[in-house]
């Protein structure tokens, strides 16, 4: 039955039945509180360890090799080639309409080349004795500033092999972010990709800890970036990745292995709001991470399976699922963002395709991209392609929700070709990283594989709440991994209370994923946790009937109107992102108004389209975002979008303001994780926001 599980492709309905949490045994409910409730698979105790003879990330390495042997670990691709196009596009500068010559990058990669298990672990070792040889000690820190990448986690786990902790910076992270860091945290190794050398020149000037500086050797990096850096720097040791595992193999070292209480991480908190917080992670955290998802997907993973890894190993989210994957021998094929579908690369396929996974991680602004591409096509193909796929869809829906058989057909026929949109083998895939519209999770459930959602912190080690695949719904977030519990606070300005039906507040959250504090952050700390060890997430949930989380707001993007209502701003943008327009959204309300608005990065097909359909001429989204006809129509799509979602009247945005530009790390208006950087958009339209405010 178990192998039957690992082959399992679910569907998009509940299989399972009965409650998925209990309250905790023996606990009276405080006034102002719930009373605990933890997975109900470890009610009379938490679960801390997958195995136990596991408490290290170095065990899980160890482990894997010893499990899994030659299957394959992991796969890269390398850059063959870069080609450019350039083509003319109309942009507005200063008020008057101009042509200006615009690049876009297509990459030729080559297909992946795998690595094994005992090969990986080899390697991670040979690292660990460059590292050693190189005048790492036990406690070091070795500070990771790079994309994700084989490379990077091999680093991570060489430092472990020698009982050194690793310091997690994102590679978009500016100057100043990255000398924070590293004066924070006094790291003598750093890890880079060599695209970032330039980065280091400014902060080495200040932060002279590092010692030395190896740089990936996925690119090949630039002379005179390097002789930058060494005539800035000469007192600091640069050299390759490849030249660290030579230095390993001449000099031989046994593995000095970490203890459960040792320090494996300091991970930064993707600085959102403020000034990024280093998150102090043990390697018992992350165990018990692995421990607690492995209760509730682990029965459905194992050899054969395929990830696509390509979400900052930065971000909590992936550092614990690919080394959760090296826990269930999981194959990782490593690509990057920008050459995930077919339209980026040239002369190759994408790395979905390439790869064909059967599990996919991602964040709500990929899937809307998924799910917008299929719809394109479909749009595209004419009216007999397209009543047949809606109304596939519909009977889909329908079947799956009345318990009656026939969508395997529906699948035959219709599905299986959007289904090679992302490679044809995807059994589960995983949104995290923030709420997802529910028509998309729906839509992408039905048309291509069953989603299931995840919620975690930095500071819980990822854990809050995970969906199994056979209890799949869209109504909720799923249960608690089996190494937390979960209780509701009151939070008594917006009304949520633990004696509301159903109880309502806000989640705190205790238990073997859940960190010590803060790095040098006292007084952060103190606010954060409590003496007991309670988390304090800041987000606010309730419990569904079978006792899976929702969470139904968030303290921090709760605005309090002019008509002292509050508006949730993320709860609004998953509904306002589902419009085929928006390719990204921020939701903005101000306290002295009693509506929001919406600044939106529209996508471009669709944007076309209204432009079409109200007879405004234009090719390119720079010179269509500035049109008033265009500008009202988006306006109205929202709106009825609102209405539809049964949003408030005070919910409905009474203005939008559309971006030229993509979002991105790079321009600041969005962290690495791909969250909104909420003050940066701000302050880049709020001229626009006015206007749409009628100021």
């Amino acid at each position: 039955m178990l192998q039957d599980l690992k082959k399992l492709y679910p569907q998009a309905k509940a299989t399972k039945t009965g409650p998925v949490t209990a309250d905790v045994p023996g606990v009276e409910k405080p006034d102002g509180e719930t009373i605990p409730r933890r997975n109900v698979k470890a009610k009379d105790g938490l679960l801390l360890k997958p195995d136990e003879e596991l408490n290290t990330l170095h065990d899980i390495l160890r482990y894997s090799s010893a499990k899994y042997g030659n299957a394959k670990a992991m796969g890269s691709r390398k850059i063959l080639d870069i080609h450019e196009e350039t083509k003319k596009i109309k942009k507005v500068v200063d008020g008057k309409q101009q042509e200006v010559d615009k690049k876009w990058q297509y990459f030729e990669l080559s297909s992946f080349k795998y690595t094994s298990f005992v090969e990986f672990e080899k390697l991670v070792l040979t690292v660990g004795a460059g590292l050693k040889h190189l005048g790492l000690v036990p406690e070091d820190r070795v500070h990771l500033f790079a994309a994700t990448s084989s490379q990077w986690l091999t680093m991570s786990h060489a430092a472990f092999s020698q009982s050194g902790a690793i310091v997690t910076a994102y590679d978009t992270l500016g100057e100043e972010g990255l000398k924070h860091s590293m004066l924070q945290t006094h790291a003598k190794f750093m890890f880079l990709d060599p695209t970032l050398l330039p980065k280091l020149v400014n902060p080495f000037k200040e932060a002279k800890d590092v010692q030395v500086v190896i740089y990936s050797t996925k690119d090949e990096p630039k002379q005179a970036d390097k002789d930058k850096f060494t005539s800035a720097h000469p007192e600091t040791k640069l050299i390759s990745f490849d030249e660290l595992v030579k230095l390993g193999e001449e000099h031989p070292a046994e593995p000095n292995p970490p203890k459960a209480d040792d320090l494996a991480c300091i991970m930064y908190t993707s600085g959102s709001t403020g000034t990024p917080k280093g998150v102090l992670l043990k390697h018992r955290n992350v165990v018990a991470a692995i421990a607690g998802v492995n209760v509730i997907v682990g029965q459905y993973l194992g050899p054969g399976d395929s990830l696509l890894a390509y979400l900052p190993l930065a971000h909590i989210l992936e550092f614990v699922f690919e080394n959760a994957c090296l826990y269930w021998g999981g194959t990782m094929g490593y690509g990057t963002i920008r050459t995930l579908s077919d339209t980026s690369v040239r002369k190759c396929k994408g790395d979905i395709r390439e790869l064909k996974p059967t599990i996919l991680v991602g964040v709500p602004q990929v899937w809307e991209t998924v799910k917008k591409g299929i719809v394109s096509k479909v749009e595209a193909g004419g009216a007999v392609t397209k009543n047949l796929f809606w109304a596939a869809m519909a009977a889909k829906g329908f079947l799956l929700s009345s318990g009656l058989p026939g969508s395997g057909i529906l699948d035959a026929v219709v599905f299986n070709k959007v289904k090679d949109a992302t490679g044809g083998r995807l059994r589960i895939c995983m949104n995290g990283g923030g709420p997802i519209a529910k028509e998309t999770q729906r839509f992408i459930s039905l048309a291509i594989t069953p989603m299931i959602s995840g919620y975690g912190l930095t500071e819980t080690t990822a854990m809050g709440a995970l969906m199994d695949p056979l209890a799949y719904t869209d109504s909720a977030l799923g249960e608690p991994p089996a190494c937390i519990e979960i209780k509701l606070v009151d939070f008594a300005d917006a009304g949520y209370f633990s004696t509301n039906t159903p109880p309502q507040g806000e989640i705190w959250i205790r238990g073997g994923g859940v960190t010590a504090g803060y790095l040098d952050l006292e007084q952060e700390t103190k606010e954060a946790f409590t003496e007991d060890g309670w988390f304090k997430t800041g987000d606010v949930g309730e419990w569904d009937p079978k006792g899976n989380l929702r969470i139904i707001d968030r303290k921090k993007n709760l605005v309090k109107t002019l008509t002292g209502e509050y508006i949730a701003l993320e709860k609004l943008e998953s509904v306002y992102r589902s419009v085929p327009v928006t390719a990204n959204i921020c939701v903005y309300a101000a306290s002295d108004e009693a509506k929001p608005v919406a600044i939106i990065v529209p996508a471009e097909p669709a944007l076309k389209k209204i432009a079409q359909e109200n007879g405004v001429e234009g090719e390119h989204l720079e010179e269509l975002v500035h049109d008033e006809k265009i500008n009202t129509a988006v306006l109205k799509q929202l709106q009825s979008q609102g209405q539809k979602a049964g949003l408030a009247a005070f919910e409905i945005v009474q203005g939008v303001v559309l971006a030229e530009e993509e979002w991105t790390p790079q321009n600041g208006m969005t962290t690495a994780a791909q969250k909104l950087n909420r003050k940066s958009i701000l302050n880049k339209y709020q001229k626009e926001v006015d206007k749409a405010y009628g100021k």
